[in-house]
């Protein structure tokens, strides 16, 4: 029997990415996701996770999400703007205001919700947006959807962002312009230029956009890429994740009480996706306490971080430019890099090959990522085994 367009579309396809090792198999956990993993019967050394801070199997957070469960149920039952809204949401949303140094705050279902629904809430067709080329993709699917005039500016590059911002504005065609970063790029580790970026801003009289998903819990004693620069009166948007750091699920926007009001009336994804569940969000309330209080789990954090970036450097790993505890283990080749996380994997390690279109094509690298619940010894075992493997295929 002939097969269907759809059929052929997807054999050839799927077969182009598998010639091309940019097939990405999935690997189900037998465990919970901390810094030892079980999967299909091994035991992993566990470098692949964004559960910064060991959060996700803290007990503390068990603990008030079992709670929250019993109170209020497993689900919140209807959309925020019907009667989803529960008490633990409002408790949320206080919180992280606080935690951010905002006026007001909204949680999404997810971080890549959060983009999808604030930027096309907020800009249209009339306007523009400067967009850092190695944006997230929920960043670069949130401008498309707002179908917003998108100017890419060279990742990091000021000059060119000056230059671009200029020509926007001097067009006189637009109605808005907004400038959009990561805080901290998932996939390189480095920070972007905020004091650079709303210097510019309010040259040209932008908006600043800033998804610090990979920063929130991690730079300025917890609060963020913003906090650190000390810039949290000057961005408009702060945007973060309560998926990563915080071990939880979910995602937030923080910023000026009107523009939080302003999304709870326009942004889609609140309006018509089911609120987060009570389990989630005392959770992730219990897990903004914890880093208020304290930044103990930031200092192992980043002392495990720069443990293990001393040690691949030293046995000769590209380890990039990395500044924060991201540290990508560049290889180049696509397959080689599969490769790579495979022959790691067999030894005890999970440290997954990241490629295109995750990252630019020809930069195939191995993300690892130490997190706070790491022992040092585990992280001997690691560089141990990247030795071996780094020699065994002429890497190092």
């Amino acid at each position: 029997m002939e097969k269907s367009i759809l059929e052929n579309f997807l054999h050839d396809n799927l077969g182009e990415l598998k010639s091309k090792g940019l097939f990405n198999v999935i690997d189900p956990l037998e465990s919970a996701n901390g810094p030892i993993i079980r999967i299909s019967g091994l035991d992993l050394i566990n470098l692949s996770s964004n559960n910064y801070l060991g959060l996700a199997t803290d007990s503390r957070l068990k603990a008030a999400a079992i709670e929250a469960i019993d109170k209020f149920g497993v689900g919140a039952g209807a959309v925020r703007t019907i009667n989803g809204t529960l008490k633990l949401h409002v408790q949320l949303e206080e919180r992280i205001s606080r935690f951010k140094h905002t006026e007001a705050a909204i949680v999404f279902q997810s971080g890549f919700n959060c983009n999808m629904g604030a930027i096309s809430a907020v800009m249209d067709k009339n306007d523009a947006i400067l967009s850092d080329e190695l944006n997230h993709a929920s960043i670069i699917d949130g401008c498309r959807l707002s179908r917003a005039a998108i100017i890419a500016y060279k990742h990091s590059d000021m000059t060119d962002l000056r230059l671009k911002a200029k020509e926007v504005k001097e067009s006189g065609m637009y109605k808005k312009i907004m400038v959009i970063t990561d805080g901290v790029f998932s996939m390189d580790g480095d920070i972007a230029k905020l004091p650079e970026i709303v210097d510019i801003a309010e040259e040209f009289d932008i908006i600043t956009y800033v998804d610090d998903a990979h920063g929130s819990g991690v730079l300025g004693e917890g609060a963020g890429t913003v906090k650190h620069f000390g810039l949290s009166n000057k961005i408009d948007f702060q945007i973060g994740t309560l998926s990563k750091a915080l071990g939880v699920i979910g995602g937030y926007v923080a910023g000026k009480k009107d523009l939080i009001e302003w999304l709870k009336v326009r942004s889609r994804p609140f309006l018509f996706s089911t609120a987060l569940t009570p389990g989630d969000a005392a959770a992730s309330i219990k897990a903004i306490e914890i880093l208020s209080n304290s930044t103990e789990l930031q200092k192992k954090l980043w002392d495990n971080g720069d443990y293990l970036k001393r040690g691949l450097k030293t046995l000769g790993f590209n380890i990039g430019a990395s500044q924060t505890p991201i540290t990508p283990c560049i290889i180049g080749d696509e397959s080689l890099t599969q490769e790579f996380s495979k022959r790691l994997y067999k030894n005890g390690v999970y440290a997954k090959s990241i490629t295109f279109p995750t990252v630019p094509k020809g930069t195939g690298r191995v993300r690892n990522m130490p997190t706070a619940a790491h022992t040092k010894e585990m992280l001997d075992k690691a560089l141990s085994i990247y030795e071996q493997i780094g020699k065994e295929m002429n890497l190092i």
